[in-house]
């Protein structure tokens, strides 16, 4: 099996790819409709000793190895799986022209956004069979859960880093079945990721959500972390471009369709008025560090503390057969 034909699997809590013999072959795996096991804060141990959380980080961290130094521009592969998703999300931007926002008393959390989410309810197993291979079929009702997860609460009309984290979990299970190979993580990144992060700000946009769980001006960010990390490690040893020049507007400009931690600032500047100290106060603290690696690595470490190990954030999460809440197993 060559490189590129290699399913794209998250083993362990090491950063690497890789395909295993060990690995229990997809077709014949038992999959199960994934839920929530994180229902009280003692319970965060459980997930942090867990193989969800073990495959989860070793995914992010892959991704942001791949894309070190990389332009959104860069040549990649792009393979048919990779078309798909984006055809998928192409999908569900359709459905938000074809939903537009009511008149309603209340600016914000528009409810047109319930009847958007429930054609998605309504349709996500169909939406992921498009992209996963009949012979795979058993795991389409497993995965397609991630999906629902990935775009905001119905409920509440809120979206945050926790519906992100169900979008990255939705491509690691894709990965886990052989559906995304190693040869895709380029591509995962900067065409599906980045697509979905379009489709989201339209959301955000149109029915004006509400942040889920938002730390206001002392998070990063209302909605998203992932792009921040992989934007960064994008910018690692840029010939001129330094963590300083990103609150320069001038710099933003002409560089966003490059970078995508450029495209977030862009989009936040857009959102939000006032100077960019007091609107997006963690973001300028982070603007005075020397070097797009520390920053990368910082980025890390907060993900870790502020997302990942938020009880707030986890309780939402779900588990099952591709990403399981038993500890993690050596391989």
């Amino acid at each position: 099996m060559s490189i590129g034909e290699r399913p794209l699997i998250c083993l362990g809590i090491g950063s690497k790819m890789t395909d295993s013999s060990e690995d229990i072959p997809p077709a014949t795996q038992n999959f199960i409709i994934p839920k929530k096991e994180i229902h009280t804060v003692p319970d965060m141990g459980k997930w942090k000793r867990s193989q969800a959380y073990a495959d989860y980080i070793g995914f992010i961290l892959t991704l942001n190895e791949g894309v070190k130094g990389k332009k959104l521009t860069f040549e990649y592969k792009v393979s048919e799986a990779i078309e798909k998703l984006v055809t998928l999300l192409n999908t569900l931007d359709r459905w938000i022209d074809e939903t537009p926002p009511v008149d309603q008393p209340s600016r914000f959390g528009n409810k047109a956004y319930r009847t958007w989410y429930a054609k998605l309810d309504e349709e996500a197993e169909n939406l992921v069979a498009t992209v996963v291979p009949t012979h795979l079929a058993a795991a389409v009702p497993e995965v397609a859960v991630y999906l629902k997860e990935s775009v905001g609460n119905s409920t509440r009309i809120d979206y945050g880093t926790g519906h992100e984290a169900a979008f990255a979990a939705f491509l690691c299970c894709l990965c886990k079945i052989g559906v995304l190979r190693v040869d895709d993580q380029i591509a995962i990144v900067f065409k599906v990721f980045d697509r979905y992060l379009e489709v989201m700000r339209k959301l955000q946009k149109t029915y004006r959500m509400e942040p889920a769980g938002s730390q206001g001006v002392w998070g990063l960010d209302d909605f998203q972390f992932l792009p921040f990390i992989w934007g960064s490690s994008q910018l690692i040893d840029h010939p001129y471009l330094e963590p300083r020049h990103f609150v320069d507007e001038k710099a933003v400009n002409e560089n966003h369709k490059d970078y995508m931690f450029l495209e977030c600032i862009l989009f936040i500047t857009e959102m939000k008025t006032g100077p960019f100290a007091e609107h997006s106060n963690q973001l300028w603290n982070i603007s005075a560090v020397p070097s797009w690696s520390k920053v990368n690595q910082g980025l890390i470490r907060m993900y870790k503390a502020e997302c990942l190990e938020k009880f707030p954030v986890i309780q939402h999460f779900k588990f099952g057969s591709l990403l399981p809440i038993h500890p993690v197993t050596s391989c």
